[in-house]
C-alpha cells in the first residue's frame, strides 16, 4: 500500500534524515585503508545506540535474504553492490566501497547510500561513481508532484545507458515511512509517463546502481551479498526524498556537512 505523509509526518522524518546524512559522512570519513568492514559495523552500531536509534538492518529477514541480516549497515567491496554484509576483510588500496545504511527514529526511518574509493582510486571507479550521482540528481530533479514513477526510472537510466552501463530493474528504489521497504518501487529504468503518479507527500529512497560490464548479479554464501555475475565493480548512489508541493526535500542530505 502507498501512503502519503502529511507535512507534519515529513517534519517528523526529518531527525532520521539527518542522523544518517551525519554517519555515513562520519564513516566515510573514517573508512581508509586498513580499515576493517567490521569496525565500520561496530561504529555504526555505537552512532545508533548512542543517537537512541533503532537499525533497520539488523533483524531484517525478507523474503530474498538467507536469515536476519545481523549487522547494522552494508559494506559492499568492489564487485559486490548492494546488502554487502560486513565481514572480516581488512580494506586495501584502491577498494571501492559502497556504504547503505537505514535506521528508524521516533517510528520514521531514512535510508541513504555513498560510494568512494580508499587509497588510491581507479579512473573507471571515480567514473562509475560520478555515473551514480549524476544519476541519483536526475532521479531527485524528477521527483516532482505531476510526474510519474517512470519519470523518475527514466532519468536514471538516460544517465546510465548515456555512459554505457546496463542496468538492472530487480533492486531499485522504494517507498520509506514506517518501515524500511515499501511502495511504491521505483526500478532505475522505465519509460516516462508511465506508472503511479507523484503526489505531495510521497516519500521514496532513490538509488542508482551500476556495475561496470553487466547487469547481473550473483548471491554470496553469507545469503546477502550481491556481486556482479563477471566480478566487475559496482557503485550505489542513495537518498530518501520527500515530494512536496514546493519541490523535492532530500531528507538525508550531506551537502551542509560539507560533503556529498
Amino acid at each position: 500500500m502507498i501512503e502519503l505523509r502529511t507535512p507534519a509526518e515529513i517534519e517528523a522524518m526529518r531527525p532520521a534524515g539527518r542522523f544518517v546524512a551525519e554517519t555515513l559522512a562520519t564513516l566515510r570519513d573514517e573508512t581508509r585503508v586498513g580499515t576493517n568492514l567490521l569496525s565500520i559495523d561496530r561504529r555504526a552500531h555505537d552512532m545508533i545506540r548512542r543517537a537512541g536509534a533503532t537499525s533497520c538492518y539488523i533483524d531484517y529477514h525478507p523474503s530474498f535474504g538467507a536469515s536476519p541480516f545481523g549487522k547494522v549497515i552494508c559494506t559492499s567491496v568492489n564487485d559486490a553492490v548492494l546488502h554487502g554484509l560486513p565481514h572480516d576483510y581488512v580494506l586495501a588500496d584502491g577498494d571501492l566501497v559502497t556504504l547503505d545504511f537505514a535506521v528508524s527514529i521516533d517510528g520514521w526511518v531514512a535510508d541513504s547510500a555513498v560510494s568512494f574509493v580508499v587509497g588510491t582510486p581507479r579512473d573507471e571507479d571515480l567514473a562509475l561513481i560520478d555515473t551514480t550521482e549524476r544519476a541519483l540528481d536526475a532521479a531527485i530533479a524528477a521527483a516532482v508532484v505531476g510526474n510519474r514513477v517512470g519519470d523518475i526510472s527514466h532519468a536514471v537510466a538516460e544517465v546510465g545507458h548515456g555512459d554505457g552501463y546496463r542496468i538492472n530493474t530487480d533492486f531499485g528504489g522504494h517507498g520509506v515511512g514506517r518501515e524500511m521497504h515499501g511502495d511504491p518501487h521505483v526500478p532505475n529504468d522505465g519509460k516516462p509517463g508511465r506508472g503511479y503518479p507523484l503526489r505531495p507527500g510521497l516519500v521514496v529512497a532513490l538509488e542508482p546502481w551500476f556495475l561496470q560490464s553487466t547487469d547481473e548479479l550473483i548471491t554470496d554464501p553469507d545469503g546477502w551479498t550481491l556481486r556482479s555475475v563477471d566480478g566487475s565493480r559496482g557503485a550505489h548512489a542513495e537518498h530518501t526524498v520527500a515530494i512536496t508541493d514546493g519541490g523535492p526535500i532530500i531528507l538525508t542530505d550531506r551537502s551542509w556537512l560539507g560533503v556529498r
